[in-house]
């Protein structure tokens, strides 16, 4: 999974015409420690999908901009749009994720 390191990349990494999810995490969130024990699983799962990770905390202003306000958010985009977001409190198990994506 692609690990955002600029706004640039970010913006290109939206910007793409196929759905592309990015999860918005930080490094001291143990929600977020959670999420790494089952996104592999996930990501297997959804590989028509591309994927990325973006630090909350190095990025704030692209986290306000897209209103991720707790962590980990997943938001999925097509053509620099936001399409879909899975705010925190929906995205604790695989049951949550798996069933957000089916249906976007």
């Amino acid at each position: 999974m692609k690990k955002i390191n600029t706004v640039q990349e970010f913006n290109e990494q939206i910007g793409q015409d196929e759905l592309t999810v990015g999860i918005f995490t930080t490094t001291w969130c143990p929600d977020c420690k959670r999420l790494d024990l089952f996104i592999d699983e996930v990501t297997e799962e959804h590989q028509d999908k591309q994927w990325f990770t973006i630090d909350r905390d190095e990025f704030p202003e692209i986290s306000d901009q897209q209103t991720v306000m707790g962590i980990p958010s997943l938001l999925v985009y097509k053509n620099g749009e936001k399409i879909a977001h899975l705010h925190s409190a929906n995205a604790k198990t695989p049951e949550q994720i798996k069933e957000f994506l089916s249906n976007i």
